[in-house]
């Protein structure tokens, strides 16, 4: 992301991260905070950064805001509107206003989840009120709106808040496992949506990054990497054997991502027990 040109206008309407129209004159989008002020930067291989979104911003959803705080480690600060709710991974929770009530996300699949390592218990909060998530950790908040009729995957352990219009299940990609850890598979949490727009906040380890394949062309992913996909993208399992003789068999296992649709990667890899 670098400067406009000086004497290049900002009253641009639509936003180049998540295509949403803002008002004239505006420096951030209301529907994700990417900064409207700066431009994409794309690497000769087509990869592009996910925006930085400034401390401070707000975004709407909803009757609902959220603002994105810090840096290092960015906090999601959600003042939730009368009749909205959000889900999320309990242990993500920072604070919240005494009056905002918790409860718990009916949830299919409970044995497995129990004994794949997933989340067993999803929590729910329900305005009015604030509530504050955090991931402990270093990385980026990735806020991705969900227009109606769209499904994104996320890589498990990854997803920070989702708006209650979306719904959630998982899936589990045998085979795929990072390749300095070994495992027997990786988990995806899935989101979708229906007739109604949501809102998605994931956090990234590192820098993130975002690539749009074309139809028909693949990449191939470090399963560490991965971090999101839309559903449109194929995932599928490759095992490479890496050299000969004494490590003759050595072999690494990689995802082949096949477009069309985006991809998002991570730059900093944090081993989970269900990987």
């Amino acid at each position: 992301m670098s400067s406009l040109p000086m004497g290049e206008s900002l009253d641009r309407l639509q936003c180049q991260w998540c295509q949403s129209l803002n008002t004239a004159g505006a420096t951030t989008c209301r529907a994700c905070g990417a900064p409207l002020d700066v431009k994409n930067l794309v690497s000769e291989s087509g990869w592009r950064e996910a925006p930085r979104i400034r401390d401070m911003t707000e975004i709407t959803f909803n009757s609902s805001t959220c603002q994105v705080e810090g840096d290092v480690v960015p906090v999601a600060e959600i003042n939730l509107g009368q009749g909205d709710a959000i889900f999320f991974e309990h242990h993500v929770m920072l604070w919240k206003d005494e009056q905002v009530p918790l409860s718990l996300l009916p949830l299919s699949g409970g044995i497995a989840r129990a004994f794949s390592g997933m989340p067993f218990l999803i929590s729910v909060a329900q305005g009015p009120g604030r509530i504050a998530f955090s991931r402990d950790a270093t990385g980026e908040l990735v806020v991705l709106p969900l227009h109606p009729g769209m499904e994104i995957d996320a890589r498990e352990h990854a997803f920070l808040l989702c708006s209650h219009q979306i719904s959630y299940s998982f899936v589990r990609i045998k085979g795929l496992a990072n390749i300095l850890f070994g495992g027997q598979g990786m988990y995806m949490d899935r989101f979708v949506t229906t007739n109604t727009p949501g809102l998605l906040i994931l956090h990234g380890y590192g820098n993130v990054f975002e690539r749009r394949l074309a139809a028909g062309e693949s990449i191939m992913v470090e399963p560490g990497a991965f971090l999101y996909k839309d559903s449109s993208v194929t995932m599928d399992v490759e095992f490479q054997r890496l050299g000969s003789g004494l490590f003759g068999g050595t072999t690494m296992n990689m995802a082949r991502m096949t477009g069309p649709g985006r991809v998002g990667i991570q730059s900093m890899y944090v081993h989970h027990k269900t990987e």
